[in-house]
């Protein structure tokens, strides 16, 4: 049940990181992004979006230690989505530091300044839209990447461990290719 909810917002968080990304390249390369009062809406969409994934993240997330909630939320996710995600956010810190610069040095047109914000804000729009989508998707995957989890030696493990808690035996990869 809980998959044909977050189905909607799974298709809004990948349009919004593709409309995002899509605003981002034109900024960058310093053109007028087209319907620009209409990419500003994008700030609306992550509230859209932000709210559910943030809602199953701590759903998925509650039994686990503060410093594994990113683990445990994305424990859904395959590797190549978890390590998106974690590139748009450093991406996003690099991108905002860069557009500190350009809006101290100001712009010499406005259609300069607004390519700056358009970079500015794609870039924490980005890592926000894929953060959302890589949570999401995770929630529809977790319930059944947990189950049947097992050590080499058959016993069954949590959902984070590397090693078995009854045998210390290492955990076999899941089948699922949520680890791929």
């Amino acid at each position: 049940m809980i998959n044909v909810l977050l189905k909607p917002f799974i298709a809004l968080s990948a349009v919004g990181l593709l409309l995002s990304l899509i605003v981002h390249v034109i900024a960058l390369f310093g053109g007028q992004v087209p319907y620009s009062s209409y990419a500003w809406g994008l700030h609306i969409g992550i509230f859209v979006v932000w709210l559910p994934a943030v809602l199953v993240a701590n759903k998925y997330s509650s039994d686990f230690k503060q410093k594994d909630l990113w683990k445990a939320a994305l424990r859904g996710c395959p590797t190549w989505m978890r390590r998106t995600t974690y590139f748009f956010f450093g991406y996003a810190v690099i991108n905002f530091i860069i557009f500190a610069v350009l809006m101290r040095n100001g712009g010499n047109t406005s259609t300069a300044n607004d390519a700056a914000q358009f970079r500015g804000f794609s870039g924490h729009w980005m890592a926000f839209y894929s953060a959302a989508l890589s949570m999401l998707y995770s929630a529809t995957k977790a319930d059944s990447f947990d189950k049947g989890r097992r050590c080499r030696n058959g016993h069954p493990v949590s959902p984070l461990a590397k090693f078995c808690e009854e045998c210390g035996a290492p955990v076999l990869e899941h089948s699922s290719g949520a680890n791929n």
